[in-house]
Parts: structure tokens; C-alpha cells; sequence
């Protein structure tokens, strides 16, 4: 797909970082936007400064958690736009913690915001989009965690391992198919946003979690401050990814560093050398 003019995008997680961005850029790009978030003061705040004709934006707070919510925003976004040409699996959190110091409820709400809002997702949206015809594209956004196993990350590593390996799955399947929806997966690594605070949208149905203490401490210390260091923002992580859109091109890994680490995790299943620290 590379023309972008008058279609459609659905964006979870549309109010802040990495979604934001990719909600500017279609924007720019003369789209019809239907923004999701459960944040609704911020992605009202954010639709707002996207400055666009109220016929081109539709914004609905929608817990992406929840099976039925995702139905709502297809329904809703086909009902006022007849068409969905774009859908962004965005919506994330990230929890950092030693992997015996997660609660359950921890893990169900890390899983169900980072791989089963993407699974709902494909579920709600494919089918009307090879029901409509034409030519659509989703972009599922999964992590450089899908390819890596790092400590204190283990609910993301897990969720983010999930979205890559059922999007490689899918590709293939459309392929097999011939269907004209193109698929690419978004894997970005440390990215200064707002990721590190997710806490703070935790609704209170996920429960709570354990006090970060000990090696939780270090091990949160370490990723806010990588977070924060990322030599690329949201921006360049939706110019990249448009850019694999229109080139019909699966992978989008900007951060183009994380192929050492990733290379050296794939000789080491080979070699069956026991997993050892990514640098």
C-alpha cells in the first residue's frame, strides 16, 4: 500500500508514544484516524492537537483487554468509515520484575494488553477487511524483547515473543491465500516513551502488584534509564514504519544494533549453548 490519501487507520494505544506518532503521520498523510486508548483525557488531548476536521477522527476510550471492546471498535470504525485500511495492534505495558516476583494478576494483565488485544484484533478486523476487498494492511507492534530474553522483562518477553511468532505465522498464511492484506511487525528496542510508567493505567480490576525492591529495584533503575537514552523516538518509529508499508516489507526493526544480540541468541540455539546476557 502506498497510497494513503481518504483510507482508514485504527490505532490502539493512539494517545501517547509510539501510537501518537504513528496517528501524526497518517494524519499527514491525509487519513481517516479512529484513535483508541483507555487513557480517554489524553487520547482526547492527543486527537485535539492532531488539529483535523471532525469528519476525519473518531477517538474511543477502549480497554483493549477485553474481547468485546475491540468488536465495539471495529463497529464503530466501520460504521462511520465503511472501510478499515490500516490497523495498528499498538496498545503495551511493560512491568519490569524478577519472574518469581510476578503476580498472576500481573502476567493476565501484561498478556492480555500486549497479545490478546492483538489476537482480538486480528480476530475483529481481518475478516471484515477480506470481507470489504481491496487493499489493507496491519502492522502488529511486538518489541526487540520478541526476539530476546532479558531478565525482569519476563510477562513482556513472553507477550512480545507471542505477537512475533503468531504474526510470522499469519504472514505465511496470507501468503498461502493470496489475500491482499500485507502484514508487517514492528519490533522497536529502547524508545523514550512513556512505557516505563504504565503502571499508571493499570485499571483496578488488574489488581495490584508486588513492591519493586532488591534486584526488581536495579533491574527498573536499568530499564528506565535505557528507555530514556533511545537514540531513536516514536517518530522514526512510525516514518520506518509506513515506509515497510508501503514497501510491503514484514520486519520493521529500526533499531538496527539489536541484530547482533539477536544474531548471537540464534547461533547459541544451534551451537546449544546455554542462554547467556544480551550487550
Amino acid at each position: 500500500m502506498d497510497n494513503f490519501t481518504d483510507k482508514t487507520a485504527v490505532i490502539t494505544g493512539a494517545a501517547s508514544g509510539i501510537g501518537f506518532a504513528l496517528a501524526k503521520h497518517a494524519a499527514g498523510l491525509g487519513m481517516n484516524l479512529v484513535l483508541a486508548d483507555i487513557n480517554d483525557a489524553a487520547l482526547q488531548s492527543a486527537a485535539q492537537t492532531l488539529n483535523l476536521p471532525p469528519e476525519r477522527v473518531l477517538s474511543l476510550r477502549t480497554d483493549v483487554r477485553h474481547a468485546s471492546e475491540i468488536k465495539a471498535l471495529a463497529d464503530t470504525a466501520y460504521g462511520r468509515f465503511g472501510a478499515v485500511h490500516l490497523l495498528f495492534n499498538n496498545a503495551g505495558v511493560a512491568l519490569g520484575r524478577v519472574t518469581w516476583e510476578h503476580t498472576t494478576q500481573d502476567w493476565e494483565w501484561v498478556l492480555a494488553v500486549n497479545l490478546w488485544s492483538v489476537i482480538h484484533g486480528i480476530s475483529e478486523f481481518l475478516p471484515r477487511m477480506q470481507a470489504t476487498g481491496g487493499e489493507a494492511h496491519i502492522v502488529n507492534t511486538a518489541s526487540a524483547a520478541g526476539f530476546l530474553s532479558n531478565p525482569g522483562m519476563v510477562a513482556y518477553n513472553v507477550s512480545k515473543h507471542g505477537v512475533v511468532t503468531m504474526s510470522e505465522t499469519l504472514y505465511q498464511e496470507l501468503k498461502m491465500t493470496r489475500s491482499p492484506i500485507g502484514l508487517s511487525l514492528l519490533c522497536p528496542a529502547w524508545v523514550p516513551t512513556g512505557i516505563a510508567d504504565s503502571a499508571k493505567n493499570r485499571p483496578a480490576d488488574a489488581g495490584e502488584t508486588t513492591a519493586v525492591e532488591g534486584i526488581s529495584a536495579v533491574i527498573n533503575q536499568r530499564i528506565g534509564k535505557a528507555i530514556a537514552s533511545g537514540h531513536l523516538g516514536a517518530d522514526d518509529m512510525a516514518s520506518e514504519t509506513f515506509k515497510a508499508i508501503a514497501e510491503n516489507r514484514f520486519y520493521v526493526i529500526p533499531h538496527r544494533s539489536i541484530n547482533a544480540p539477536i544474531e548471537l541468541r540464534m547461533q547459541g540455539i544451534l551451537a546449544q549453548r546455554n542462554p547467556s546476557l544480551a550487550t
